[in-house]
C-alpha cells in the first residue's frame, strides 16, 4: 500500500469517528472526479496526517479548530467541528468559553457568526435546550 493510501485509510477512520460515518460517507459518495481530489487531500493531510499525530489529543485538536474557524469566520465548517468537539468530549461550557476568547481576539462579527453557528448545532444535538417561547 502506498503512503498516500495509508494516510487516506488512517484519515478516513479518524474522520468517521470525529464527524460521523454518515456525514463522511455521504461526502465521499457525492464527490465526482473533480471534488474527489479535495476529498483525498482533506482525508489524507488533515485527518490522516495532522489529526493522527501524537502531540495533541483529539479533544485539544477540536478546541484549536473551533478557535481557528472562528478567526477565519467559517461558520459552515465551524458547525461541523462543534459536533466533532462534542464527540471528542468538549463541553458546552468549554465551547462557549472558546468562542468568547476567540471573539475578543478576532472581533465581534467573527464571534457572532461563531456563536450563531455553534448555537444551531448545540440545539440540534440536544446539548442545550431551546428557550421557552423562542
Amino acid at each position: 500500500m502506498s503512503d498516500e493510501n495509508e494516510l487516506f485509510e488512517k484519515g478516513l477512520k479518524v474522520r468517521r469517528e470525529v464527524l460521523g460515518a454518515g456525514y463522511v460517507d455521504g461526502s465521499l459518495a457525492k464527490a465526482d472526479d473533480f471534488m474527489m481530489a479535495f476529498q483525498h487531500i482533506t482525508t489524507e493531510m488533515c485527518w490522516g496526517y495532522a489529526w493522527t499525530r501524537p502531540g495533541l489529543d483529539r479533544r485539544t485538536r477540536s478546541i484549536v479548530n473551533l478557535a481557528m474557524l472562528t478567526a477565519l469566520s467559517k461558520p459552515s465548517e465551524l458547525k461541523l467541528h462543534v459536533k466533532g468537539a462534542l464527540t471528542n468530549g468538549v463541553t458546552v461550557d468549554e465551547i462557549k468559553e472558546i468562542l468568547l476568547h476567540a471573539t475578543v481576539y478576532c472581533g465581534i462579527p467573527a464571534g457572532l457568526e461563531a456563536f450563531k453557528a455553534a448555537h444551531e448545532v448545540l440545539l440540534a444535538e440536544g446539548a442545550i435546550a431551546k428557550k421557552d417561547g423562542a
